[in-house]
């Protein structure tokens, strides 16, 4: 209701209050006076209160004007005719917007968050291009939540809010296609790719990426879903022979720090014999496309260059996971059957200074492999790599 609707009555007893005390003579008029002020006081706070809407006695509200955001933000990336092109709004986003308008109405049939609404008042709330544009900043350039408020006119916990909201979205809506086991087909097509490049029977590479977690309870410990799953035994099936030898599981590429499984194939240290010089630089030559595959994703999304700030493990998992399938809708969206490379320069801010990858062996990826010993077959290991060596020796000696 109009707060004038209520105000009425008071105003018109306190005039009231005024006309006696002009009209009395008596020897109480100060304590009349006195308690018209402390009526007039108490009519002031509880104005004050009723203005709040339930805001936080003592917090200072602030009028961001989220319309105001909306219409710029919309403007500049959004229109028809925005103030920024593409390759622009590919470069600050990370994506096409195509691909982003395909993220926008899947969050917002997913969540209602995303969905823009109208307060108690009627006033029109976030949009969910300033939610969405929120969440991306943080995740493209690892910044505080706050740094998003004086373009996108979000404050800090409801850029938090959104973060979270987005990549729990992201991870439950799309997980399924894109962050799926490798199927059949792909299966496939990575064993006629990888056989082209000498290792029949490898499925791809593995490597470790630390991200730091800056609030990480001490009492947890590191582990992996893969390890889990080669640990086990349940590498892809797959039949091939190399050098008049058969085998029946599919291996990665690793480096030294792996251990001897016959799902790995390491490269040979300090080696003398040509042979097994040429296996190491193959072998390592086609493992720099893990590699290669940390730093894009790093590039695209600096959040995870740097010590992760949450506190709770679902969000640095959401937030991982998110990434990681962001990047692979991102490749789809730009993949050329021509195979013309999309520039991979984004913009980055200061704090996000490239961290370098470690790879060196943690004491909790040291626990975890030794803690497993179901598939440490040596032997086949052994000869995996030794049938490798020859295979890839023949190879080099037919160019």
């Amino acid at each position: 209701m109009d707060h004038n609707y209520h105000l009425k009555p008071r105003d018109y007893q306190m005039k009231e209050m005024e006309m006696v005390l002009l009209e009395s003579d008596s020897d109480d008029e100060m304590e009349i006076l006195s308690i018209f002020a402390m009526e007039e006081e108490r009519l002031k706070k509880e104005q004050a209160s009723t203005s709040r809407r339930g805001s936080i006695v003592g917090r200072k509200v602030i009028k961001r004007d989220y319309l105001q955001g909306e219409e710029r933000l919309f403007h500049d990336y959004f229109s028809d005719n925005p103030v920024f092109p593409p390759h622009l709004f590919r470069r600050r986003f990370r994506m096409s917007r195509p691909l982003f308008f395909r993220l926008q109405y899947a969050l917002e049939a997913h969540d209602p968050y995303f969905i823009q609404k109208r307060n108690a008042a009627g006033t029109l709330g976030l949009s969910s291009l300033q939610k969405m544009t929120a969440a991306l900043r943080i995740l493209a350039y690892g910044v505080a939540a706050d740094s998003t408020d004086e373009y996108v006119r979000i404050g800090e916990s409801t850029a938090i809010e959104s973060l979270r909201r987005f990549v729990k979205a992201v991870v439950n809506i799309f997980s399924e296609e894109y962050l799926r086991s490798p199927n059949s087909n792909d299966i496939a097509r990575l064993l006629a790719v990888n056989e082209k490049r000498g290792f029949p029977g490898m499925l791809g590479s593995i490597d470790c990426m630390h991200w730091k977690w800056k609030n990480c309870p001490t009492a947890w410990k590191e582990h992996s879903s893969i390890f889990t799953e080669l640990a086990q035994g349940r590498a892809p099936p797959v039949n091939y022979s190399i050098n008049g030898h058969d085998y029946t599981m599919g291996y990665y590429l690793a480096d030294g720090i792996y251990p001897q499984w016959s799902t790995f194939v390491k490269t040979i240290s300090a080696p003398l014999e040509a042979k097994k010089k040429h296996f190491a630089r193959v072998q390592e030559a086609c493992r720099k496309d893990v590699e290669c595959a940390f730093g894009i994703l790093q590039a695209r999304f600096s959040i995870v260059r740097g010590p992760a700030r949450f506190w709770d493990e679902a969000t640095l998992n959401d937030i991982m996971k998110a990434c990681i399938i962001l990047h692979n809708m991102i490749i789809e969206d730009e993949r050329d059957p021509n195979g013309v490379q999309q520039d991979d320069d984004y913009e980055q801010v200061p704090e996000s200074i490239p961290i370098p990858v470690s790879r060196e062996p943690t004491i909790e990826v040291q626990n975890f492999i030794q803690s497993h010993i179901r598939i440490r077959d040596r032997e086949t290991h052994s000869q995996l790599q030794a049938d490798l060596v020859e295979h890839l020796w023949q190879l080099h000696g037919q160019l």
